[in-house]
């Protein structure tokens, strides 16, 4: 059996630790790298998984194009789909979830916030985000601005102080049950951006292991539950941030291509492995 993990050009040639390639030799399965976009001939796969491909914000159609194409690919193409445009948090708060408060595409930055972030809805490692304080509208609004003439839809959230404190938890789910928990640190200074990729060991947002809160675990149910298709997730990262009152509220569902943070739960490689192998 033969699984391609999806990647990008910019990775392919990264070491990255811990791989999942040799957990899944040992159950039998040959798993190599392929590039999304490159020349490949994907029919020879028995499954695509996709993986580390952070450059698809770029073309987000041509990638979802390409995703529709493969004949068994997980995540599935219908969740690709709903969760690379960051409008899914509509859907998530519709169904009750406590999420991020957020503005979509409005004419102006707040003036009712102290400090705030405007970000793109299609972004992948936090490219094109920026956080602004109220002394700042000016360069917020020429960023904002920026965005919408660039035809992107903007979304301008309300910088959480207990972030920068609390960082971000991420939980992190295979095949349905959860594995283990990471802590982000927070990497937007007020009044600065984020131009590229935060990329794993850049120095940017350390990455620690951590332990999930019971409130944390009471907030996946339901978002997972909002989810379509998600019987046919092979993974999940639900990322947490401490809300007004303290209580965890939803950051980001990341379904597409997220960092796993696998070395920072024990066992998390080979669950995941075993989790390929039963899809296969």
């Amino acid at each position: 059996m033969r699984v391609a993990l999806a990647t990008c050009t910019r990775l392919r040639r990264q070491r990255r630790r811990p791989r999942p390639r040799r957990a899944l030799a040992g159950l039998g399965v040959r798993a190599e790298p392929a590039i999304w976009d490159a020349d490949v001939d994907w029919s020879r796969y028995d499954l695509v998984v996709i993986r580390t491909t952070w450059d698809y914000t770029h073309r987000p159609d041509e990638f979802l194009a390409w995703a529709d194409r493969l004949p068994h690919v997980l995540n599935p193409a219908s969740v690709l789909r709903w969760n690379t445009d960051k409008r899914y948090l509509r859907d998530l708060a519709d169904a009750g979830v406590p999420v991020v408060p957020t503005r979509w595409d409005p004419d102006d930055v707040p003036s009712d916030w102290p400090e705030y972030v405007i970000k793109p809805a299609v972004s992948a490692g936090s490219r094109d985000t920026a956080r602004w304080t109220a002394a700042e509208h000016a360069r917020a609004r020429a960023h904002l601005r920026g965005l919408r003439d660039a035809g992107r839809t903007v979304m301008v959230q309300p910088y959480l102080s207990h972030i920068d404190t609390a960082g971000e938890t991420a939980l992190v789910f295979l095949d349905g049950e959860f594995s283990h928990a990471a802590r982000k640190a927070p990497i937007l200074a007020p009044g600065t951006g984020v131009q590229g990729l935060v990329l794993p060991g850049d120095g940017r947002g350390e990455i620690t292991a951590a332990t999930a809160t019971d409130a944390e675990l009471d907030v996946v149910p339901l978002t997972l539950a909002a989810v379509p298709d998600a019987p046919g997730l092979l993974y999940a990262r639900v990322d947490l941030v401490p809300g007004p009152d303290g209580d965890p509220v939803v950051l980001e569902l990341e379904l597409a291509e997220p960092n796993l943070f696998l070395r920072h739960g024990p066992g998390a490689v080979e669950v995941l492995a075993k989790a390929v192998l039963a899809r296969l």
